[in-house]
């Protein structure tokens, strides 16, 4: 069974409105999700501070639907970056789950794709994108297990938003074929989330096929979220899965019925 993420529920200082929001995408069935703190430092008074705790939120988290398990509630910084000198990685970076960069223009792009050091390039949804996405710095950023993001909360909010998000993210589909795509809300209340399979149906408005429209909301944000364990570590991480392995013919006979395993021993 797939597990569902949203890596990007709006960061508020107001807790009530927070923890509605994480406890609405519990019930909606998503497994895990990121508060999204965003940093712009071309504004004055502007600085990257340490995440608040998530312990702080809950006493107990939510449950998530249809699962027997409690929501997974991760940090996640995206840094608006019109200069190089905007995104330095420091000793603050490192205290998030997920770093994300929002470049405004194609220098920074192109930058963020074949060197910045962020599991995720965030894609323009309320303006039209400022340039044209080129296929050598888009092939760059997915040799490197980078993720480009789309938001759909803006296309909910006003019809204008909406036309530059389906806009933008079809430019995006028609360079990187639907590889290294994550879709998340953006939400700031309750109402602006959607659950996982509308989100699915959604992909195909922003030229996902079927199924890269539900991997952009389960397995690559798994991917995502292990892109970020390996950059917090420098190192790396070893991700294991059980798997089946053939039965030996004794294996075989052992675990034939009573009346099957007569007739072996008779032939």
């Amino acid at each position: 069974m797939a597990v569902f993420m949203d890596l990007n529920i709006t960061y508020t200082t107001d807790k009530k409105r927070l923890r509605s929001v994480i406890e609405t995408a519990a019930h909606l069935g998503y497994s895990t999700v990121a508060i999204n703190y965003v940093v712009d430092l071309q504004q004055k008074k502007q600085e990257i501070g340490k995440p608040k705790c998530v312990l702080e939120l809950f006493d107990t988290f939510p449950i998530v639907q249809g699962k027997s398990r409690p929501i997974k509630v991760l940090n996640r910084l995206t840094v608006v970056a019109s200069d190089p000198s905007h995104f330095r990685p420091n000793a603050e970076y490192k205290a998030y789950d997920l770093v994300a960069v929002y470049p405004t223009t194609e220098k920074l792009f192109h930058a963020a794709c074949m060197t910045f050091d962020v599991d995720i390039i965030c894609v323009a949804v309320i303006e039209k994108q400022p340039f044209f996405f080129k296929r050598s710095p888009i092939n760059g950023a997915i040799e490197r297990g980078v993720f480009f993001e789309i938001s759909y909360t803006p296309a909910i909010r006003d019809s204008t938003m909406r036309r530059y998000t389906i806009a933008n993210a079809i430019s995006l589909m028609e360079t990187c074929k639907g590889k290294n795509v994550i879709v998340t809300s953006g939400a700031e209340k309750p109402l602006e989330l959607r659950g996982p399979y509308d989100i699915a149906n959604l992909g195909l408005l922003f030229g996902l096929s079927e199924g890269d429209g539900k991997a952009a909301i389960s397995t690559n944000c798994r991917a995502v979220h292990l892109h970020g364990e390996t950059r917090k570590t420098a190192l790396g991480i070893v991700h294991t899965m059980k798997k089946d392995q053939p039965l030996t013919e004794r294996q075989e006979e052992e675990h034939a019925p009573v009346s099957k395993r007569a007739k072996i021993e008779t032939v």
